[in-house]
């Protein structure tokens, strides 16, 4: 992947900012026609630097309102992609990362009260690379940063 530069930095940060901007409102922000933008947006998704478009929901409105973190402490030989698999079959689960520490991966999980985290930590913890777990739930989210500003800087 080549690395990005200033133009395509702005488009970036452009879109993550509202994904459903049209290119020639982007163009006109960063100085080059709507085509322009197209291409580059299209190139920059050809080369894997944007990997996608999404929404963000306010966990409020999707009666997911109780998020927590489950550490996950595998067997020996777990590879991350093996992580990776068995956490993706979880529709609660809004991130997961292999980390440095104690704990081989992280997960972030949103669900609709505690005995929903409940059942959805014991799913996770009967996953067969899963020796134990240690789970904490998040009482207020004080910085949430999801987008390319914090990304780019």
């Amino acid at each position: 992947m080549r690395k990005t530069n200033d133009i395509d930095e702005c488009i970036v940060r452009a879109l993550s900012g509202d994904a459903r901007r049209s290119y020639a409102d982007i163009g006109v922000e960063v100085g080059r026609s709507a085509p322009a933008i197209k291409r580059r947006v299209d190139k920059l998704c050809a080369e894997g630097a944007i990997l996608g478009f999404t929404i963000r929901i306010d966990p409020n409105l999707a009666s997911r309102q109780t998020e927590g973190i489950i550490e996950l402490y595998c067997h020996r030989n777990t590879t991350p992609e093996m992580i990776r698999r068995g956490i993706s079959n979880h529709p609660e689960v809004v991130s997961a990362s292999t980390v440095t520490g104690d704990a081989d991966a992280l997960v972030h999980v949103a669900v609709s009260g505690t005995r929903h985290f409940d059942q959805v930590l014991q799913r996770i913890a009967d996953e067969p690379f899963v020796e134990r777990t240690k789970s904490s739930l998040i009482q207020s989210a004080l910085i949430r940063r999801i987008n390319a500003d914090s990304l780019i800087d």
